[in-house]
C-alpha cells in the first residue's frame, strides 16, 4: 500500500492490490497468491483462477467503539470510521444521523485511531480481529439480518496459474467445499449484477443439507435506496443461485441502482 493517504476509489479501488499479484503469477515472480477473498474481482485476470477456498473464519461484521456502545446507541453524528460503500450504506440505513469518514491502513492503525479519538468507532472484518486473537477489542457483532457482510468476507482463496496443473493439484487438496459453494454462490451474485466498485453490494451464503441459502443486497451509490432479497437453492448448482438472485434483485429495481461506469473493477464495495 504505497499510497495510503489516498482513498482506494481514487488508486483504483479494492482490486488494486489483487492485481498486483496477478501480475506476479502471469509473471511466473510467484506460483501462487494467497487472497482475502473479498477483495477479489468477480473475474480474475485471463489465464489464472482460484483453486482453493480456506474453510471460512466468521464473515459477520464487527463494531469497535470507544464508549463501548452498540452501533444504535451512539451519541447522534458520532464519527464511524470505515472506507467501504457496502458498510456506509447499512450504517446509513439503521443510523442516518451518523458520520462516516473515510479510513486506511492495517487493523492495528484503524484500532490506534479509535483509541486517540480520532474517530468514534470503527466497523472491521470480525475474522481480522479474531485470527489476531483480539477478540477482547470488539465492541459489537453486527448481525447479518440487518448488516450483509462482503462477498468472501472472512474467507482466504488461492489463485494459480490456469496452465499450472502441479500448483492446482496442490490447492485442490486445501479446498473447503462447503467454503466453495456459499462462496461461489456469493461470487456469482457480484459478477451478474455487474456494478462498479463504487457500487454498495453486499451478499452472504450459508449450506445447510446440500442447499445454499443466499441473501444479497444492493443499494444506491447516495446510500438512499437499498434492495434486499433471499433465494435457496441446491449447493451442486451455486454460481446459477447467485446468478438467478442478482437477476431477481435487478428486476425489483436494483437496475436502477447499479451505477455503470468504465473504471469498475468489479470487487464488492
Amino acid at each position: 500500500d504505497r499510497e495510503g493517504h489516498r482513498s482506494l476509489d481514487e488508486i483504483g479501488g479494492q482490486g488494486i492490490f489483487v492485481k498486483a499479484l496477478e501480475q506476479a503469477l502471469l509473471s511466473r515472480t510467484i506460483d501462487l497468491a494467497v487472497h482475502s477473498l473479498k477483495d477479489v474481482p468477480g473475474e480474475v485476470s485471463p489465464g489464472l483462477q482460484l483453486a482453493a477456498v480456506i474453510s471460512r473464519d466468521d464473515p459477520r461484521d464487527v463494531f469497535v467503539s470507544t464508549k463501548a456502545l452498540p452501533l444504535t446507541q451512539m451519541p447522534s453524528r458520532s464519527r464511524i470510521g470505515t472506507g467501504s460503500h457496502r458498510r456506509i450504506a447499512q450504517v446509513k440505513a439503521v443510523r442516518p444521523d451518523l458520520e462516516t469518514c473515510p479510513i486506511r491502513g492495517n487493523v492495528d492503525t484503524r484500532l490506534r485511531k479509535v483509541r486517540i479519538g480520532e474517530v468514534d468507532g470503527v466497523i472491521l472484518a470480525a475474522a481480522a480481529l479474531l485470527r489476531m486473537g483480539w477478540q477482547d477489542r470488539i465492541t459489537e457483532y453486527l448481525s447479518p439480518e440487518v448488516f450483509l457482510p462482503a462477498v468472501g468476507q472472512g474467507t482466504l482463496a488461492v489463485e494459480v496459474r490456469t496452465a499450472d496443473m502441479e500448483m492446482i493439484e496442490l490447492a485442490v487438496d486445501i479446498n473447503d467445499s462447503t467454503t466453495w459453494h456459499c462462496t461461489a454462490a456469493e461470487r456469482a451474485f457480484l459478477r451478474t449484477l455487474g456494478g462498479g466498485c463504487s457500487v454498495p453490494i453486499a451478499a452472504l451464503g450459508i449450506v445447510e443439507d446440500d442447499t445454499v441459502r443466499l441473501e444479497g443486497m444492493v443499494a444506491s451509490t447516495d446510500y438512499t435506496r437499498m434492495i434486499r432479497h433471499a433465494a435457496n437453492g441446491p449447493a451442486s448448482d451455486a454460481v446459477g443461485l447467485g446468478q438467478s438472485l442478482a437477476e431477481k434483485i435487478l428486476s425489483m429495481g436494483g437496475d436502477k441502482l447499479i451505477a455503470v461506469d468504465e473504471g469498475r473493477d468489479g470487487t464488492a464495495g
